[in-house]
């Protein structure tokens, strides 16, 4: 049985009173937007050297594939350079306790652009643009949604690049992109529109998707203002326009459209289940909190001159928490396994975990909300916040019926 090290626990209890210190008294300004989220994360990661980690291990990935070691590993310098899984998620957890906006544009960043641009990218791209991102330094961004294609991602997509002598064209756009309004990096995926290719529905469809890194600033490359949010508000999401920008080979990942670990749509789904198995995560953070809140509140509160948590109704609220808690951070320890051994999460098994602990973080949540009452209403109480914030994760690396979908097919393909 899996439980948490002396070191995570170390790492959980030092993070507490960082959040504590540095992010709990700014959660108003993060929450109106008056506050950006970015150095807030770099601070957390100056004071546990998580941004040195990172530069270390990118150096060390670097040096060995200046030596012609394997170069689409996708190893080091990710979200959190070579530290144990376990470690990571306490960050991820505890973070989601308290803002999980400042998760989603750091996993964003850390945790797809980076792996994208390590597990494609020649050594002279990874030299150009891992160096920034992975200690956060620059922000980056992950654009494959579109207006008109949210789950049908591929199929709807219609970003297209044109060949113009060694050069690309990219027309289109993006939306709903996690850290599109400040990203100085972003991945963009786009199909490949070929001279005499059909034009039928099923051809367009069916177009080879090509994966570009573009840079803030491009000409013809423009980024909205953010959107505002129901929840997750200190994280900047925004839409990403493409009005005839050229594109060198150099920004093609790989630098050849017949990249040898396929096009961007296996780059794409191997991002799919990175991003569905940090959800578990992310849900045991916003479950924890809300156990406690509710705990506290449930022995505070008087009614008919008896503490709340003497009635059965509230005891079943805060039973049911508690089983959720245990659920999620079961399934947490599933995927920590997973990276100890080596042994792959399937996409199925990644979109059941997805599905699952989004909707008992929700579900959590609301029945804080409700066990507050009209307190539960009101910001000043917080569990209004990770109410907002839980529902984002249903929707969040692709809704849950998407995940009821992949985990049927799972099932009926064997």
């Amino acid at each position: 049985m899996i439980e948490w090290s002396d070191v995570d626990l170390a790492v959980r209890d030092a993070v507490r009173q960082f959040i504590d210190k540095e992010i709990r008294p700014h959660l108003d300004e993060l929450e109106s937007g008056d506050m950006e989220p970015y150095p807030l994360i770099r601070k957390l990661f100056a004071a546990f050297g998580i941004d040195a980690m990172a530069t270390e291990s990118l150096d060390k990935r670097l040096a060995k594939l200046r030596d012609g070691g394997e170069s689409k590993s996708r190893g080091g310098g990710g979200m959190f350079g070579n530290a144990s899984g376990g470690m990571g998620f306490v960050v991820i957890s505890e973070l989601c306790r308290v803002s999980m906006g400042l998760v989603t544009g750091m996993g964003v960043s850390l945790g797809l652009t980076v792996p994208t641009i390590q597990s494609r990218g020649t050594l002279a791209q990874q030299e150009r643009w891992l160096p920034g991102l992975v200690t956060y330094e620059k922000i980056g961004a992950w654009a494959i949604t579109e207006p008109d294609s949210g789950s049908d991602a591929f199929g709807g997509m219609k970003s297209y690049v044109v060949r113009d002598g060694d050069d690309y064209i990219l027309n289109g756009q993006k939306t709903f992109i996690t850290n599109g309004p400040d990203a100085d990096v972003v991945v963009v995926y786009a199909k490949l529109q070929e001279d005499g290719a059909g034009d039928s529905p099923a051809d367009k469809r069916d177009r080879k998707v090509l994966t570009f890194v573009l840079d803030r600033g491009m000409e013809g490359f423009e980024q909205s203002k953010p959107f505002r949010k129901m929840g997750i508000h200190s994280s900047r999401t925004g839409e990403l326009f493409f009005n005839n920008v050229r594109l060198g080979r150099d920004r093609l990942l790989g630098e050849t459209e017949d990249n040898s670990a396929g096009d961007g749509r296996e780059s794409a789904r191997s991002s799919f289940s990175t991003e569905r198995i940090g959800v578990a995560a992310m849900a045991l953070g916003v479950i924890e909190e809300c156990l406690r809140l509710s705990v506290d509140y449930a022995k505070s509160r008087t009614l008919w001159g008896k503490e709340i948590a003497q009635f059965q109704l509230i005891q079943l609220k805060l039973a049911n928490m508690e089983v959720a808690r245990m659920n999620v951070r079961n399934m947490l320890f599933r995927v920590i396994e997973s990276q100890q051994t080596g042994a792959p999460i399937s996409l199925a098994e990644a979109s059941a975990i997805k599905y699952y602990c989004s909707q008992a973080a929700t579900d959590v949540a609301m029945e804080a909300v409700q066990l507050f009452g009209g307190n539960g209403y009101m910001t000043e109480y917080r569990v209004e916040q990770l109410a907002r914030d839980a529902k984002s994760l249903m929707i969040y690396a692709g809704s849950n019926e998407v995940q009821i979908t992949h985990v049927a097919r799972g099932l009926l393909s064997d």
